[in-house]
């Protein structure tokens, strides 16, 4: 089925589930960066992994026999590691098997386990109230004790845009800021009426925002430096258990014990979809940073989906200057840096990049024109047309699809199945509704426009 993102039109994004799997009440799940894994907790005190290629479990750890609440992979060292109710801490080699280290990390369940993205830190968070840094190049030594939090701390999380500093949820009803350096909280986000269960950072560039959700049944936004609750997101019946921003689409995520997921538009926070997979209250959510997959741990399996193609948008120009989109930033390299000296066929070639600039709508089409001077973004039912070389904005308006013409300032859009408009000059020349639905234009000598059955050529 299809999920579509917008405030205005559509961002027509096809949901795919990519993993179906029974188990056990899963507690927490994990991606792994390089190979086909999904790493599931659970409650009776397992952890598994996943193959979603083949949907089959291709390990399976007998940890303990109360619930483990969280398992991580440490790729970099081949390892996985899980905390559990039995306060211990857990390391073992993913690849053999074979437990590495066991210790005692607090006097109460633990919560929340999170893995620095450089350095050999994890933190750990428990019921006892407190969070700890572990260095296991030190023998796991416990390095630092953070104090604050009056209740049990239910998640950490490291800042991706400065490690040094992580976020922690409690049901205290606090989100806490604080720095490796300091035992103390750098400062605290109180706008949950009650306890707060989850948080996570936008990994994007441009915005300083975190997302958390609570059992007052609503997913709130904040700005971490400006220290202020952006927008509340009502709409989930019960607890909500755990949130995320989306690592390549402009989409935040929230799952609850309603048993949905929910997809909000992370610029315009309209609801735009919900989820339902009658696997009962949702715990878990993981996704990995260059992918589109999600992973979600529910109380009776584990689903993992895949959100549209995970192609950027592309265009090269005639003289070899390439852009393509990362989310809402354009990226440019030049091919032509490069001699022929310098080219091996068949080989990878490296090409220092730059970014041109943003884009105001999510690109979901980019296309240089015949000269390479204008470049059309499309996406969210919108065009703007930017300049090539210094991407300023030169025009803009609806469209579902839009196609250049021969000459510059020449292009057509389809504006919907029933409109379709000319323009010459960057304006508007010419408009016509065809007594048919438009479901294609195409460009060329003539302006092609596709039916359910015919071409039609003007």
């Amino acid at each position: 089925f299809f999920c579509f993102f917008s405030n205005k039109m559509p961002l027509k994004l096809e949901v795919k589930r990519k993993l179906n799997v029974r188990s056990e009440r899963v507690k927490s799940v994990d991606l792994h960066p390089t190979e086909p894994w999904v790493l599931a907790s659970l409650y009776n005190g397992n952890v598994l992994i996943w193959d979603y290629k083949t949907e089959t479990s291709i390990k399976s750890f007998e940890v303990t026999d109360l619930p483990v609440r969280c398992a991580r992979f440490i790729p970099r060292k081949q390892w996985m590691i899980c905390g559990a109710d039995d306060m211990m801490i857990r390391v073992y080699n993913y690849n053999t098997m074979a437990k590495l280290k066991t210790f005692e990390a607090h006097t109460d369940y633990i919560r929340c386990l999170c893995v620095h993205p450089t350095q050999p830190y994890v933190l750990s968070s428990s019921d006892d109230m407190l969070i700890k840094l572990w260095n296991w190049d030190k023998g796991w030594q416990c390095t630092q004790v953070f104090e604050g939090h009056n209740h049990y701390v239910m998640m950490v999380t490291f800042n991706p845009k400065d490690p040094n500093t992580f976020a922690s949820a409690s049901l205290d009803r606090s989100i806490k800021i604080w720095n490796l350096s300091s035992p103390h909280p750098n400062y605290s986000l109180d706008d949950h009426e009650r306890g707060v269960n989850c948080v996570d950072y936008f990994t994007g560039a441009d915005k300083p925002y975190l997302v958390s959700g609570a059992d007052d049944r609503t997913v709130k936004v904040w700005d971490y430096l400006s220290k202020t609750c952006l927008q509340t997101l009502e709409g989930h019946s019960h607890n909500v258990s755990v949130v995320c921003f989306h690592p390549t689409l402009p989409l935040l995520l929230s799952g609850s014990e309603d048993n949905t997921v929910r997809i909000w538009n992370a610029n315009t926070y309209r609801l735009e979809k919900t989820l339902n997979y009658a696997l009962d209250r949702v715990w878990a959510l993981a996704y990995q940073k260059n992918s589109n997959s999600i992973a979600i741990g529910y109380d009776e399996g584990t689903v993992m989906i895949k959100f549209g193609s995970e192609e950027p948008s592309i265009s090269m120009d005639k003289g070899g200057k390439i852009i393509w989109s990362q989310q809402n930033s354009i990226q440019q390299v030049n091919a032509k840096t490069l001699s022929a000296s310098d080219l091996v066929d068949g080989e990878k070639i490296t090409l220092s990049r730059k970014e041109l600039g943003t884009s105001e709508v999510f690109p979901q089409s980019l296309k240089h024109n015949n000269n390479g001077r204008f470049v059309v973004v499309t996406g969210d039912g919108e065009f703007i047309i930017y300049t090539a070389l210094a991407w300023r904005n030169k025009s803009f308006g609806k469209a579902l699809e839009f196609v250049w013409g021969n000459d510059t300032g020449e292009y057509a859009v389809r504006e919907s199945t029933s409109k379709i408009k000319l323009f010459k000059n960057f304006k508007e020349h010419h408009a016509f509704r065809p007594d048919y639905s438009a479901e294609g234009i195409f460009s060329g000598r003539f302006l092609g426009v596709r039916s359910n059955s015919a071409l039609y050529f003007y």
